[in-house]
């Protein structure tokens, strides 16, 4: 009986260990997200959560700069396949029509009693063994020796493309993994923030703008004086700079999402490309390449057009307007808009064109 009682406790005690280990590990779950972002305290302050929210935007911002370049990437590693494979495609043709004209001379041989070695191993359905004929192929005549040779080039043009391709291929394959990943930090960084901004009255997420006062906001620049369209696309230093202003002043309002370039949506280095796209003018995708598009300039030196980078990553871009105010796509809470670029930490400006 004694030895009995002894195991029920040593279970008891098991058993209570293995519930405590259990109900820690269900609480470190409930505190994690996605990419070890973890969920927010439910005691913060307003203040506290804001400035949170703040810093988890920063966070994704930076992650989706480096989404747009691994994207960027991925979309010319899947052009240089598409080049590669039309490329092979076209030479195969060609070989298709090689093999078929020395087809029709080996028929003529055959016909006239007798069919060279180096055509029949040409028409053979095993290339490999082709290439390593090379012996056989020097028997032949001198233009079917020339046919030959031409044909032994193209396969292996044709097997270098392939091989090329297949780099690529394995290339964009990696490329593809790093996208996901950088949108599984985005979205975990940007899902914490919305429990967060959830937990706040509609009075408190009032600083962060709902997308409603997009008549409000430019018809208040334009009685303050801050940036009014016509100022500031008069004073830009050329067309292209006040055409991609106009387009800025025109998306006010519209709504921010990650990865989008528009016409409908940006993220901040989504607008700037539209914005200078609209006038005839292609910049890279993401802010730490468009930063070095240009000519860098002084801040003293801004002027509407210009692009004004912020935080040491150069992880934020917005266009000038003038009178210290930019036009940017702020983040998912945020639609574009006006704002002054003192708000963040400035890090450069350049001028494009």
């Amino acid at each position: 009986m004694a030895a009995h009682r002894r195991s029920r406790q040593r279970s008891a005690a098991g058993t209570t260990a293995r519930t405590a280990a259990t109900l820690a590990l269900a609480g470190a779950a409930t505190t994690t997200v996605l990419d070890g972002t973890g969920q927010a305290d439910p005691q913060l302050t307003p203040q506290q959560a804001k400035a949170r929210v703040d810093q988890l935007y920063r966070e994704a911002e930076v992650a989706t700069e480096k989404y747009n370049g691994a994207k960027e990437k991925a979309d010319a590693a899947r052009e240089r396949v598409r080049k590669l494979q039309d490329e092979a495609a076209r030479k195969q043709e060609r070989l298709n029509a090689a093999r078929s004209a020395l087809g029709s001379a080996a028929t003529a041989q055959y016909r006239s009693g007798g069919l060279d070695p180096a055509v029949q191993l040409v028409l053979s359905d095993d290339p490999d063994g082709y290439l390593d004929g090379v012996a056989l192929a020097e028997r032949a005549g001198s233009r079917q020796n020339a046919a030959v040779n031409r044909v032994r080039a193209q396969l292996r043009e044709i097997e270098q493309l392939r091989g090329a391709a297949r780099v690529e291929l394995k290339s964009l394959a990696s490329r593809q993994a790093q996208l996901q990943r950088q949108k599984k930090t985005i979205t975990g960084k940007l899902g914490e923030a919305r429990r967060l901004l959830s937990r706040l009255t509609p009075e408190q997420r009032a600083g962060y703008g709902d997308g409603t006062d997009r008549a409000s906001r430019a018809s208040a620049a334009g009685r303050e004086g801050l940036a009014a369209p016509g100022a500031a696309t008069a004073q830009a230093p050329s067309s292209r700079a006040a055409q991609a202003v106009s387009y800025a002043y025109q998306k006010l309002g519209t709504p921010y999402v990650w990865g989008a370039t528009g016409p409908d949506a940006f993220d901040c280095s989504g607008l700037i490309q539209a914005a200078y796209r609209s006038a005839g003018v292609s910049l890279p995708r993401t802010t730490y390449a468009q930063i070095n598009a240009g000519r860098r300039i002084a801040r003293s030196e801004l002027l509407p057009g210009d692009l004004v980078f912020f935080y040491s990553g150069i992880s934020h871009v917005g266009i000038y307007v003038g009178n210290g105010q930019m036009i940017h796509a702020p983040n998912p809470s945020a639609p574009v808009r006006l704002a002054p670029i003192d708000q963040m930490p400035f890090a450069g400006a350049t001028r494009v064109g």
